[in-house]
């Protein structure tokens, strides 16, 4: 399948969402669950919650389905959600001021600025889930599993920390396979057929997961680690 076949839906999460007048004050509003400066938090995250945990991070959250239910479901971990588009991290935190999950915290930010915002090996795993694939060539730079992400990742995560990347587009699988091989990581899994794939337990599905594996679309998915505990 050529690069950017099979994904049309993806422009339903892909575009900028349309503006809404009660999101800019709901964040306003709530600055005890999101950060729209993180540049100053380098290795205070854990003050941010309850208690510590291992971290999680989710780059790329789109409205939170997937990090919200990780955080319920996972209560001995923290977790925070990362997004550049202002919208879509109001309707999460529209969700976490109703459910006031002491294990969740949010950012209003940049993908690409990870190092600004966390210290070396402060996170334990990285979530990418149905990021943009830019499927033109010359746009490969801006792919979330481009060489530069990956530095950023590694720069952050702990020794043996797991990065999880999802998709439903296979030239962006094959691209973010090489990509990783390339860097020297070392994969957990690689599926193609996550809900068919028996080695997979508790997989926990974004809102876009749901509704094209609903219809019969294929979901990829690898978890790979930059270095492997002895």
């Amino acid at each position: 399948m050529p690069f950017g076949q099979g994904r049309s839906a993806c422009v339903i999460i892909t575009m900028r969402l349309r503006n809404k007048p009660w999101a800019s004050p709901l964040i306003a509003e709530h600055p005890e669950f999101i950060m729209t400066k993180p540049v100053d938090m380098q290795g205070k995250w854990q003050s941010r919650f309850d208690q510590e945990r291992p971290l999680y991070l989710e780059v790329g959250s789109g409205k939170g389905q997937f990090i919200v239910n990780m955080a319920q479901q996972h209560p001995d971990q923290n977790f925070i959600a990362l997004e550049i588009q202002e919208v879509a991290i109001a309707y999460i935190l529209r969700k976490q001021v109703e459910l006031q999950l002491p294990n969740l915290q949010l950012i209003l930010g940049d993908g690409a600025d990870l190092t600004d915002y966390f210290e070396p090996e402060e996170v334990t795993g990285v979530f990418l889930n149905f990021s943009d694939p830019w499927p033109k060539t010359k746009h490969e730079k801006r792919r979330l599993t481009y060489k530069t992400f990956l530095d950023q990742y590694k720069a952050i995560m702990k020794r043996g920390g797991v990065l999880q990347f999802k998709t439903d587009n296979l030239g962006f699988f094959q691209f973010s396979l090489v990509s990783m091989n390339n860097y020297g990581m070392h994969f957990d899994l690689v599926s193609l057929d996550l809900h068919h794939d028996d080695r997979v337990v508790g997989n926990v599905e974004t809102e876009y997961e749901h509704k094209f594996a609903s219809k019969g679309g294929l979901i990829y998915q690898l978890t790979a680690r930059f270095d492997v505990l002895a």
